[in-house]
């Protein structure tokens, strides 16, 4: 918010457990005219770099924050002021300025909550408004929550959200309801179910899509809308070759250059998010249950289901949101959505869209809910 014209440029706070960043590089220089959503910085923090896009237009007057320098969240990292404004002035606001105390605004609620459903532990997260249909976020193969780190907030803005690791993923207990998509599906059901909430807008991201998909077939009223992210069950093709690599990788040289695979900018890949998946995949049980499911759900190196290919009957809205690059699941699966779909394939990113193009995919998916 600007203040005597004088506009800040701080610290994102991108997902539930950020505190901290550290400045990469800057995009643009001192004096430059910057638009909405333009990437002004580099910011790495431990789980992935991304840019920071400037959430208002100005010019740039001052680069406050240094390359290298670690900050907390909401940190001064830049000012933004017309030239009427002057240099005293730009002096006395910086040199005035304090990282405000619980910034985020969430200490007040648990980061994560743990519900047993059918004797495994499954972790969630909750935020945004206590009123309205939520939003039920689910990840693919081998992710977590946690690839939702920049939509999360920016849902709950206009939405409840609840976001969860499936059984055999993230944080939650590293057993498997079952294989199949019907088995997943039905167990997503269940946890609606445990932690009471009747009805919800699903988006699913690869694996993650296709039990979107599977749980509105079986379920269709428990369903408002669907947003297919990069998704499974749209046609057959799968990159068997990255599935295998990540089965099996079980050290950081094999396991990076697949992860790689998954993002059109691999740079955006840090050490930290390779070690914490290494971490993940060394649980006891986690190698077994990965080859389980990729066996089942990816027999012969395609996917052995199609659930999204039958929602057309359903009437419910859909979007399907792709990155061009996507090395994963073809992005040419897009025309596969059903009749009427919102469909958007989004230059620059691969697979992790929603990483990639965070502001573009958050814009469209507040557009998708609030025609649904």
């Amino acid at each position: 918010m600007a203040e005597h014209g004088i506009t800040p440029i701080v610290m994102p706070k991108w997902g539930l457990e950020m505190r901290e960043g550290t400045v990469a590089d800057w995009l643009v220089d001192e004096g430059a005219r910057i638009s909405v959503g333009q990437p002004i910085l580099d910011v790495e923090t431990d789980k992935i770099s991304n840019a920071v896009e400037a959430p208002d237009p100005g010019l740039l007057r001052r680069r406050v924050a240094q390359a290298g320098e670690t900050l907390p969240v909401k940190a001064l990292l830049g000012v933004m002021a017309e030239p009427e404004v002057s240099d005293a002035d730009l002096d006395a606001y910086i040199a005035a300025y304090e990282v405000p105390a619980a910034a985020d605004g969430d200490d007040a609620a648990p980061l994560y909550i743990w519900t047993t459903v059918d004797g495994l532990k499954v972790r969630h997260a909750r935020r945004g408004p206590d009123t309205g249909v939520p939003v039920l976020f689910i990840h693919g193969f081998g992710g977590d929550l946690g690839n939702w780190l920049f939509n999360l907030d920016a849902i709950a803005e206009v939405a409840p959200v609840i976001a969860l690791d499936l059984p055999g993923h993230g944080q939650s207990d590293p057993r498997l309801p079952g294989t199949t998509l019907t088995d997943l599906a039905s167990f997503v059901a269940r946890f609606l179910d445990a932690i009471d909430v009747p009805r919800v807008h699903v988006v699913g991201h690869s694996m993650g899509g296709a039990i979107a998909a599977q749980l509105a077939l079986a379920q269709p009223a428990r369903v408002a809308s669907l947003a297919l992210v990069g998704s499974a069950g749209l046609g057959s093709e799968i990159n068997s070759g990255y599935i295998d690599g990540f089965v099996t990788a079980t050290s950081r040289r094999d396991l990076k250059p697949v992860v790689e695979q998954l993002f059109d900018n691999p740079a955006l890949v840090t050490r930290q998010l390779v070690d914490e998946l290494l971490k993940y995949k060394r649980l006891d049980g986690v190698p077994e249950l990965l080859g389980a499911l990729s066996r089942t759900l990816f027999t012969g190196g395609r996917q052995a289901a199609q659930p999204a290919l039958a929602l057309e009957g359903l009437g419910l809205p859909v979007a399907v949101v792709w990155g061009a690059s996507d090395r994963i699941i073809p992005a040419s699966h897009a025309a596969n959505a059903p009749p009427g779909a919102r469909v958007a394939v989004l230059p620059g990113a691969g697979h992790m869209v929603m990483m990639e193009k965070a502001s573009d995919f958050n814009a469209l998916l507040r557009g998708h809910l609030a025609e649904s």
